[in-house]
């Protein structure tokens, strides 16, 4: 039997403060951008590092954890699940984002 499975896990740092927003039911929402990072050797010999940068998203119970604990540059580990989504800007452009909606997360660091 072949399960198709769709799972993310990362652990980066906040870059920005976590933006919280309430949805026409009265529920929240978090949003936050997150960076991870790699580092290799190029042909010369030299470090060559690299930042890459996640859309979160955070819905329930753990939108109080980020509210109350997680600012903008927290070493925070992140589970959930890899989304895609499209609209249409001001000008009727077609724009596309892909983000993670996260269902763990982890505070690491102090």
């Amino acid at each position: 039997m072949n399960t198709l499975r769709n799972k993310v896990q990362l652990i980066g740092r906040l870059g920005q403060e976590p933006e919280i927003v309430t949805l026409k039911d009265g529920s929240k929402m978090a949003k936050f951008s997150m960076a991870t990072d790699d580092s290799y050797k190029d042909k010369e010999g030299n470090k060559v590092e690299r930042a890459y940068w996640h859309n979160i998203v955070v819905r329930g119970g753990l939108v109080k954890v980020v509210e109350e604990y997680i600012t903008k540059g927290k070493e925070v580990a992140i589970e959930g699940k890899l989304t895609n989504r499209s609209w249409d800007d001001k000008e009727g452009t077609k724009r596309y984002t892909t983000e993670i909606i996260c269902n763990e997360l982890l505070m690491l660091g102090k």
